[in-house]
Protein backbone atom coordinates (compact mmCIF):
# COMPACT_ATOMS: atom_id res chain seq x y z
CA UNK A 1 0.00 0.00 0.00
CA UNK A 2 1.41 3.19 -1.07
CA UNK A 3 0.32 7.43 0.52
CA UNK A 4 0.20 9.86 -2.13
CA UNK A 5 3.19 11.47 -2.43
CA UNK A 6 5.30 9.32 -0.32
CA UNK A 7 8.60 9.94 -2.26
CA UNK A 8 8.39 13.51 -1.13
CA UNK A 9 11.64 14.32 0.84
CA UNK A 10 12.19 17.85 0.01
CA UNK A 11 12.16 20.57 3.12
CA UNK A 12 8.86 22.53 1.94
CA UNK A 13 7.14 25.55 3.76
CA UNK A 14 3.71 24.46 6.12
CA UNK A 15 3.72 21.31 8.64
CA UNK A 16 6.35 18.66 8.39
CA UNK A 17 5.66 15.55 6.25
CA UNK A 18 4.52 12.97 8.47
CA UNK A 19 6.73 9.67 9.06
CA UNK A 20 7.39 7.23 6.05
CA UNK A 21 4.14 4.37 5.61
CA UNK A 22 5.22 1.73 7.34
CA UNK A 23 5.84 3.53 11.42
CA UNK A 24 3.92 3.77 13.96
CA UNK A 25 3.66 5.71 17.39
CA UNK A 26 2.27 2.29 19.01
CA UNK A 27 4.40 -0.30 20.45
CA UNK A 28 4.60 -3.16 18.26
CA UNK A 29 1.79 -6.32 18.58
CA UNK A 30 -0.67 -3.31 20.63
CA UNK A 31 -3.57 -4.73 18.90
CA UNK A 32 -2.08 -8.72 18.61
CA UNK A 33 -5.10 -11.07 19.08
CA UNK A 34 -7.30 -8.48 18.88
CA UNK A 35 -10.14 -8.05 16.12
CA UNK A 36 -10.99 -5.04 14.15
CA UNK A 37 -14.32 -4.95 11.77
CA UNK A 38 -13.74 -2.06 9.48
CA UNK A 39 -16.76 -0.72 7.12
CA UNK A 40 -16.08 0.70 3.98
CA UNK A 41 -12.70 -1.30 4.60
CA UNK A 42 -12.35 -2.44 1.13
CA UNK A 43 -10.89 1.24 -0.36
CA UNK A 44 -9.57 4.87 0.02
CA UNK A 45 -9.17 5.82 3.99
CA UNK A 46 -11.15 2.99 4.99
CA UNK A 47 -8.28 0.65 3.56
CA UNK A 48 -5.77 2.64 4.95
CA UNK A 49 -7.04 2.85 8.25
CA UNK A 50 -7.50 -1.16 8.41
CA UNK A 51 -4.28 -1.08 7.43
CA UNK A 52 -2.69 0.73 10.32
CA UNK A 53 -4.46 -1.81 12.33
CA UNK A 54 -2.25 -4.55 11.03
CA UNK A 55 0.80 -3.57 11.13
CA UNK A 56 0.02 -3.28 14.81
CA UNK A 57 -0.60 -7.37 15.40
CA UNK A 58 -4.68 -7.36 14.14
CA UNK A 59 -6.99 -9.69 12.47
CA UNK A 60 -9.20 -7.78 10.23
CA UNK A 61 -12.73 -8.21 8.92
CA UNK A 62 -13.53 -6.11 6.25
CA UNK A 63 -17.19 -5.13 5.23
CA UNK A 64 -18.23 -3.73 1.78
CA UNK A 65 -21.16 -4.41 -0.35
CA UNK A 66 -18.56 -5.39 -3.93
CA UNK A 67 -16.97 -8.55 -3.45
CA UNK A 68 -14.21 -8.07 -6.10
CA UNK A 69 -13.37 -4.63 -4.01
CA UNK A 70 -13.06 -6.78 -0.50
CA UNK A 71 -11.38 -9.31 -1.98
CA UNK A 72 -8.54 -7.39 -3.23
CA UNK A 73 -8.09 -5.67 -0.38
CA UNK A 74 -8.35 -8.91 1.46
CA UNK A 75 -5.19 -10.16 -0.31
CA UNK A 76 -3.06 -6.54 -0.20
CA UNK A 77 -4.14 -6.71 3.79
CA UNK A 78 -2.88 -9.83 4.46
CA UNK A 79 0.55 -8.85 2.94
CA UNK A 80 0.59 -6.13 5.21
CA UNK A 81 0.67 -7.22 8.56
CA UNK A 82 0.98 -10.82 8.36
CA UNK A 83 -2.24 -10.93 10.23
CA UNK A 84 -5.79 -12.83 9.25
CA UNK A 85 -8.32 -10.81 7.39
CA UNK A 86 -11.75 -11.70 6.91
CA UNK A 87 -13.71 -10.32 3.34
CA UNK A 88 -17.28 -9.46 4.24
CA UNK A 89 -19.76 -8.59 1.31
CA UNK A 90 -22.56 -6.96 3.38
CA UNK A 91 -25.01 -3.98 2.91
CA UNK A 92 -24.99 -2.12 6.54
CA UNK A 93 -28.23 -0.89 5.45
CA UNK A 94 -29.67 -3.92 6.11
CA UNK A 95 -29.65 -5.38 9.82
CA UNK A 96 -30.27 -9.19 9.72
CA UNK A 97 -27.35 -9.20 7.04
CA UNK A 98 -25.03 -7.24 9.15
CA UNK A 99 -26.05 -9.76 11.77
CA UNK A 100 -24.85 -12.31 9.28
CA UNK A 101 -21.92 -10.33 8.85
CA UNK A 102 -21.16 -10.41 12.46
CA UNK A 103 -21.69 -14.19 12.28
CA UNK A 104 -19.16 -14.70 9.70
CA UNK A 105 -16.56 -12.86 11.33
CA UNK A 106 -16.94 -14.58 14.44
CA UNK A 107 -17.05 -18.08 12.62
CA UNK A 108 -14.07 -17.07 10.80
CA UNK A 109 -11.75 -14.89 12.80
CA UNK A 110 -12.87 -17.10 16.12
CA UNK A 111 -13.97 -13.69 17.80
CA UNK A 112 -16.35 -10.73 18.45
CA UNK A 113 -14.85 -7.57 17.00
CA UNK A 114 -13.13 -5.69 19.84
CA UNK A 115 -12.80 -2.77 17.72
CA UNK A 116 -15.91 -0.85 15.22
CA UNK A 117 -14.23 1.56 12.68
CA UNK A 118 -17.51 2.64 10.66
CA UNK A 119 -15.97 4.70 7.34
CA UNK A 120 -18.71 3.39 4.91
CA UNK A 121 -20.49 6.44 3.55
CA UNK A 122 -22.14 7.72 0.25
CA UNK A 123 -21.75 11.34 -1.12
CA UNK A 124 -21.70 13.34 -4.07
CA UNK A 125 -21.84 16.82 -4.90
CA UNK A 126 -25.06 18.16 -6.07
CA UNK A 127 -26.81 21.83 -5.25
CA UNK A 128 -29.55 21.10 -2.85
CA UNK A 129 -32.47 22.13 -5.41
CA UNK A 130 -31.39 19.18 -7.60
CA UNK A 131 -31.02 16.56 -4.75
CA UNK A 132 -33.70 13.85 -5.75
CA UNK A 133 -35.92 11.95 -2.95
CA UNK A 134 -33.62 8.58 -4.08
CA UNK A 135 -30.10 10.49 -3.83
CA UNK A 136 -31.22 11.85 -0.62
CA UNK A 137 -31.90 8.54 0.73
CA UNK A 138 -28.84 6.88 -0.48
CA UNK A 139 -26.49 8.95 1.25
CA UNK A 140 -28.64 9.40 4.77
CA UNK A 141 -29.37 5.60 4.70
CA UNK A 142 -25.53 4.50 3.89
CA UNK A 143 -24.15 7.13 5.74
CA UNK A 144 -25.97 7.61 9.14
CA UNK A 145 -28.42 4.79 9.61
CA UNK A 146 -26.36 2.54 8.49
CA UNK A 147 -23.88 3.78 10.73
CA UNK A 148 -26.30 3.15 13.41
CA UNK A 149 -27.26 -0.47 12.47
CA UNK A 150 -23.19 -1.36 12.50
CA UNK A 151 -22.66 0.51 15.79
CA UNK A 152 -26.04 -0.99 17.44
CA UNK A 153 -24.98 -4.78 16.36
CA UNK A 154 -21.30 -4.26 17.62
CA UNK A 155 -22.73 -2.87 21.00
CA UNK A 156 -25.32 -5.57 21.67
CA UNK A 157 -22.94 -8.12 21.45
CA UNK A 158 -20.61 -6.94 23.76
CA UNK A 159 -23.58 -5.92 26.01
CA UNK A 160 -24.93 -9.56 26.17
CA UNK A 161 -21.17 -10.78 26.81
CA UNK A 162 -20.26 -8.10 29.60
CA UNK A 163 -16.85 -6.98 27.52
CA UNK A 164 -15.53 -3.51 26.17
CA UNK A 165 -15.11 -2.91 23.08
CA UNK A 166 -14.18 0.58 20.83
CA UNK A 167 -16.28 2.40 17.82
CA UNK A 168 -14.48 4.89 15.63
CA UNK A 169 -16.66 6.43 13.85
CA UNK A 170 -15.28 8.68 10.82
CA UNK A 171 -17.17 11.90 10.39
CA UNK A 172 -16.49 15.15 8.47
CA UNK A 173 -15.72 18.46 9.08
CA UNK A 174 -19.18 20.05 7.72
CA UNK A 175 -20.84 18.55 10.44
CA UNK A 176 -20.26 21.64 12.20
CA UNK A 177 -19.92 24.25 9.43
CA UNK A 178 -22.71 22.63 7.18
CA UNK A 179 -21.46 21.44 3.47
CA UNK A 180 -23.16 23.87 0.32
CA UNK A 181 -23.48 20.98 -1.82
CA UNK A 182 -23.38 18.52 -0.17
CA UNK A 183 -26.60 19.25 1.99
CA UNK A 184 -27.50 15.36 2.18
CA UNK A 185 -23.74 14.13 3.69
CA UNK A 186 -23.91 17.50 5.82
CA UNK A 187 -26.95 16.37 7.53
CA UNK A 188 -26.15 12.61 7.99
CA UNK A 189 -22.22 13.26 9.14
CA UNK A 190 -24.05 15.89 11.50
CA UNK A 191 -26.31 12.83 12.97
CA UNK A 192 -23.37 10.71 13.24
CA UNK A 193 -21.67 13.12 15.50
CA UNK A 194 -24.25 13.28 17.70
CA UNK A 195 -24.81 9.82 17.65
CA UNK A 196 -21.27 9.59 18.74
CA UNK A 197 -21.72 11.49 21.56
CA UNK A 198 -24.73 10.04 22.36
CA UNK A 199 -23.64 6.62 22.56
CA UNK A 200 -19.94 7.57 24.72
CA UNK A 201 -22.40 8.27 27.19
CA UNK A 202 -24.97 5.92 26.99
CA UNK A 203 -22.46 2.57 26.73
CA UNK A 204 -19.67 4.46 28.81
CA UNK A 205 -20.80 2.19 31.96
CA UNK A 206 -20.55 -0.95 30.62
CA UNK A 207 -16.85 -0.24 28.61
CA UNK A 208 -17.31 0.90 25.26
CA UNK A 209 -16.14 4.00 24.12
CA UNK A 210 -17.37 5.61 20.81
CA UNK A 211 -15.08 8.55 19.15
CA UNK A 212 -15.37 10.02 15.71
CA UNK A 213 -12.37 10.76 13.90
CA UNK A 214 -12.90 13.61 10.80
CA UNK A 215 -10.15 13.72 8.34
CA UNK A 216 -8.99 16.46 6.04
CA UNK A 217 -8.40 16.44 2.08
CA UNK A 218 -5.96 12.80 1.71
CA UNK A 219 -6.26 12.11 -1.85
CA UNK A 220 -6.17 8.43 -2.79
CA UNK A 221 -6.58 6.37 -5.61
CA UNK A 222 -10.15 5.54 -4.89
CA UNK A 223 -11.51 8.81 -4.64
CA UNK A 224 -14.34 9.23 -6.85
CA UNK A 225 -14.18 10.67 -10.38
CA UNK A 226 -16.74 13.68 -9.28
CA UNK A 227 -14.90 14.61 -6.16
CA UNK A 228 -11.69 14.26 -8.16
CA UNK A 229 -13.15 16.66 -10.82
CA UNK A 230 -13.70 18.90 -8.15
CA UNK A 231 -10.69 18.62 -7.07
CA UNK A 232 -8.59 18.91 -10.26
CA UNK A 233 -10.59 22.39 -11.58
CA UNK A 234 -9.68 23.77 -7.37
CA UNK A 235 -6.32 23.98 -8.66
CA UNK A 236 -2.65 22.82 -6.38
CA UNK A 237 -4.68 21.62 -3.10
CA UNK A 238 -1.18 21.88 -1.22
CA UNK A 239 -1.85 25.40 -1.76
CA UNK A 240 -5.56 25.81 -0.28
CA UNK A 241 -4.16 23.91 2.98
CA UNK A 242 -3.15 25.82 6.00
CA UNK A 243 -0.70 22.96 6.77
CA UNK A 244 0.57 23.80 2.77
CA UNK A 245 0.17 20.28 1.99
CA UNK A 246 -2.57 17.44 1.71
CA UNK A 247 -2.95 14.86 4.47
CA UNK A 248 -1.63 10.80 4.01
CA UNK A 249 -4.19 8.12 4.37
CA UNK A 250 -2.16 6.47 6.91
CA UNK A 251 -2.31 9.90 9.06
CA UNK A 252 -5.67 9.22 9.65
CA UNK A 253 -4.67 5.23 10.55
CA UNK A 254 -2.65 6.33 13.09
CA UNK A 255 -5.30 8.38 14.99
CA UNK A 256 -7.73 5.82 14.38
CA UNK A 257 -5.06 3.22 16.04
CA UNK A 258 -4.97 5.83 18.94
CA UNK A 259 -8.75 6.56 19.77
CA UNK A 260 -8.76 2.62 19.79
CA UNK A 261 -5.93 1.70 21.80
CA UNK A 262 -5.28 0.73 25.76
CA UNK A 263 -3.62 4.58 25.58
CA UNK A 264 -7.08 6.52 24.99
CA UNK A 265 -9.01 4.27 27.64
CA UNK A 266 -10.37 8.13 28.91
CA UNK A 267 -11.31 9.29 25.70
CA UNK A 268 -14.86 8.62 24.63
CA UNK A 269 -17.52 11.08 23.40
CA UNK A 270 -14.66 12.83 21.30
CA UNK A 271 -14.82 13.69 17.57
CA UNK A 272 -10.31 14.15 16.28
CA UNK A 273 -10.19 16.35 13.42
CA UNK A 274 -7.11 15.43 11.21
CA UNK A 275 -6.59 18.23 8.73
CA UNK A 276 -3.83 20.47 9.39
CA UNK A 277 -6.75 23.26 10.93
CA UNK A 278 -8.11 23.80 7.30
CA UNK A 279 -11.62 23.57 8.54
CA UNK A 280 -10.98 26.13 11.33
CA UNK A 281 -9.46 28.81 8.28
CA UNK A 282 -10.85 32.06 8.21
CA UNK A 283 -10.01 34.94 5.80
CA UNK A 284 -9.69 38.63 6.86
CA UNK A 285 -11.11 39.70 3.94
CA UNK A 286 -14.23 37.86 2.69
CA UNK A 287 -14.01 36.43 -0.76
CA UNK A 288 -17.03 37.01 -3.15
CA UNK A 289 -19.54 34.31 -2.97
CA UNK A 290 -19.97 31.78 -5.80
CA UNK A 291 -23.36 29.80 -6.00
CA UNK A 292 -22.82 26.33 -5.20
CA UNK A 293 -24.61 25.97 -8.91
CA UNK A 294 -22.29 28.28 -10.72
CA UNK A 295 -19.37 25.89 -9.05
CA UNK A 296 -20.57 22.72 -10.21
CA UNK A 297 -20.85 24.16 -13.68
CA UNK A 298 -25.02 23.89 -13.59
CA UNK A 299 -27.06 26.30 -15.95
CA UNK A 300 -30.09 28.17 -14.51
CA UNK A 301 -32.84 26.12 -12.60
CA UNK A 302 -35.85 25.27 -14.88
CA UNK A 303 -39.36 26.84 -14.25
CA UNK A 304 -41.12 25.01 -11.95
CA UNK A 305 -43.23 22.34 -13.08
CA UNK A 306 -47.64 21.31 -12.21
CA UNK A 307 -46.32 20.17 -9.14
CA UNK A 308 -43.68 22.90 -8.28
CA UNK A 309 -40.98 20.36 -9.08
CA UNK A 310 -39.12 22.62 -11.64
CA UNK A 311 -39.73 20.30 -14.00
CA UNK A 312 -38.58 17.20 -11.81
CA UNK A 313 -41.06 14.64 -10.44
Amino acid sequence: MTDAKDDETVAAPGLPAPPPLGASALPAGTYAGRTVLVTGGGSGLGKAIAAEFARLGADLAIVGRTAGRVAAAREELTTVGGTRVAALVCDIREPERLADGFDACEAELGARPDVLVNCAAANFPVPAEELSPDGWRAVVDITLTGTWFTTREFARRHLAAGTPGSVVNVGASYAWTGGPGYAHSAAAKAGVKNLTETLAVEWGPYGIQVNGLVPGLMPHEDLPPDIRANLDRAGRPDDRQPALRVGRPRELGWAATFLASPYARFVSGHTLVVDGANWQRRSLVNEPVVPVRTQLGRGPFPEAGPCGTGGRR
